[in-house]
């Protein structure tokens, strides 16, 4: 007698359609998703932003994460003189697919200039993400969006090891850095800015 052996099928993907920045605008716009609520666009799919500490229920908020935010407001009073500001965990329109929420953006103008309309890459010279659980995903998919939108540095404070990564030299096609470094509460953090200026505060100025 044979007894048939029957072969569990391999799942494959399945298919989905993308949304694109003007879609997830209108589903906001019309209140399917609720305006700010913590997603954000990412490769065309509606992504929860992970503002948690590491070890805690990936709903909530961490206390040093909500502190790293607060402070890039405080910071971005001081940019008023130089023409621009620090927008904090605003959309800024990347591309068709992709509308993040980064923690800062600085952002050529003012406020009152963003009022009927969201910023683009086109008027970022910098963006910033403060990492505790969201570290590998901000290091790889953040920073592959940003640096393929041409975005002239990514700032990414890493409340994990306490130490600030500066990412210049963006390369568009290949999506990431040629230059990365890392610094640490002794060192100063050069902020690019909308035309060709810095402003300069030490990374421990960042760090909880």
């Amino acid at each position: 007698m044979t007894t048939s052996v029957l072969t569990k099928p391999v799942p494959n993907a399945l298919p989905y359609r993308k949304l694109t920045v003007i879609e997830y605008d209108r589903m906001i716009d019309t209140g399917i998703l609720m305006s700010g609520e913590p997603y954000e666009l990412i490769d065309g799919l509606i992504i929860h932003k992970d503002r948690s500490a590491r070890g805690e229920n990936p709903m909530t908020i961490g206390a040093e994460h909500m502190w790293g935010v607060s402070n890039l407001g405080r910071i971005g009073r001081n940019l008023d003189r130089f023409g621009c500001y620090i927008q904090t965990q605003g959309p800024v329109i990347m591309a068709k697919y992709h509308e993040p929420e980064p923690d800062g953006a600085v952002l050529v103008g003012t406020e009152d200039d963003y009022k009927l309309t969201k910023p683009t890459f086109r008027e970022v010279s910098c963006v910033i993400e403060v990492a505790d659980s969201s570290l590998g995903y901000d290091r790889g998919t953040k920073l592959a969006i940003y640096a393929g939108s041409g975005i002239p540095q990514y700032i990414l404070i890493n409340l994990v090891d306490k130490v600030v990564e500066v990412y210049t030299q963006p390369k568009a096609r290949a999506e990431r850095y040629g230059q990365t470094k890392i610094l640490r509460p002794g060192d100063a953090v050069a902020f690019s800015l909308p035309r060709g200026q810095v402003f300069e505060i030490p990374a421990k100025n960042l760090l909880p």
